[in-house]
């Protein structure tokens, strides 16, 4: 009996998982694992008698799917951090004023952000 390539797809799927935030990378891992999941499950399905591991090609899958879900959120908390840039900045900087030891040498860093990302 022949083996499905579940080590790919599980690889794939932890460094979408892992690289969830890093900018769309996990997202690009995730869509991979997927596509190659679906073919390896097709193989599968055409002839299941000849591989031993379809159920966990079938279980690499879901992880992959998850990884994706994962990647997707934190794509899309990456795209509206960047929309809204001085909103965050703004409400971050009126939590660290209500904190009485917070002192404007701690602040620097964000007047520099505020500063670099335009706001006022």
């Amino acid at each position: 009996m022949q083996k499905l390539n579940t080590t790919l797809v599980y690889i794939l799927s932890v460094v979408g998982f892992l690289c969830c935030c890093a900018y769309g990378l996990g997202t690009v891992a995730a869509i991979i694992a997927i596509v190659i999941s679906g073919k390896e499950l097709k193989k599968y399905q055409e002839n299941p008698e000849m591989y031993s591991n379809g159920p966990a090609m079938k279980t690499a899958r879901t992880i992959s799917i998850i990884s994706l879900i994962i990647s997707l959120i934190g794509l899309a908390f990456i795209v509206w951090f960047y929309m809204n840039q001085c909103e965050f900045w703004n409400w971050y900087l009126d939590f660290a004023l209500d904190n009485p030891g917070v002192t404007e040498e701690q602040l620097a860093p964000v007047y520099e952000a505020m500063e670099e990302a335009g706001c006022k």
